[in-house]
This record gives structure tokens, sequence and C-alpha cells, in this order.
């Protein structure tokens, strides 16, 4: 049994009628408040929705090291010159994972993730992909507090 109102070849449309996807999609588009985050003293705003172009190019990538790679994806997502200013702050490979998971889950579906969880789903997808995960560097004061010793010149007293 065919359902009638799934069954293309059936649809009674007037001939040469025209789809309009571009008034369709602007009446779809939600007026909805779009999210913002901050780092390093810049405020990001995220888009309304997960430009096709930041998806395709995170599944072509995701192997990918080189800097200009990363950088056109994040200039769809965030802006054009993030990446260099996150980088000359910086940044580590982690954060800026946990970065791009809590960025595209909040597009996708604003506040389903906390910075604490994407740091986690971060965590757990290197640990299956057989990385050990790097733990946060110490701050400045943790490091003096260590206590280290200074190596002796040499000389006798």
């Amino acid at each position: 049994m065919i359902d009638d109102e799934l069954d293309l070849d059936h649809q009674d449309q007037p001939a040469g009628r025209c789809a309009d996807f571009d008034a369709f999609f602007a009446e779809q588009a939600t007026t909805e408040h779009a999210e913002t985050f901050q780092l390093y003293g810049r405020t990001y705003r995220l888009p309304d929705a997960l430009p096709l172009m930041f998806t395709l190019q995170m599944e072509r990538l995701q192997a990918s090291d080189d800097p200009d790679d990363v950088r056109s994806m994040l200039r769809t997502l965030v802006g054009e010159d993030a990446l260099d200013h996150w980088a000359e702050q910086g940044m580590t490979d982690r954060q800026l994972g946990i970065v791009l998971i809590y960025a595209a889950a909040t597009v996708r579906r604003p506040g389903s993730i906390t910075l604490q969880r994407a740091a986690e789903l971060y965590d757990q997808q290197n640990a299956a992909a057989g990385k050990a995960p790097t733990p946060p560097a110490p701050n400045r004061a943790t490091r003096r507090k260590t206590g280290r010793r200074r190596a002796g010149s040499g000389r006798r007293s």
C-alpha cells in the first residue's frame, strides 16, 4: 500500500509552477537570538544554524593538520581571524577541540551542552582514538609551588 501523501508521482502541482526555496526558507527562518561565547577577550556570535560548508569541511578535514584547512573551517563558524587570534593567545589542540565541540553542539541545539561536557566528550573521543588525554597545564603559581631545586654551578664552596 502506497501512502498517497508521500507518493511524489501523484502530487497535484500546476504545470510550469516553480518551487521557490528562497521564499520557503525565508518563511522557515527563526528569529531566535544567536548564541555567543567569549574567548581570549573577544565575543564570538555563533550562526543560527550550522553552515553546510562547516559540516562538509569538518568531515573532509578531520585528519588534516594544515592550519589553513582549520582556518577555513572556522571562518564559516566564528569569523575570519579567530584561529590566528587563538593561536597567538597560546591555545592548545585540546582547547580547540573543546571549543569546536561546544560550538557545533550549541548551534545545533542551544543550551544542550556545557563547557565541562564538551571537555569530557573531547577526552572520550581522543581515548577512543588511542590518544591519552592531555592534562591541563599547571598555572604559574602551581609551578612555583613545586619547589624545584636549582642545580649548582659545579663549584665547590
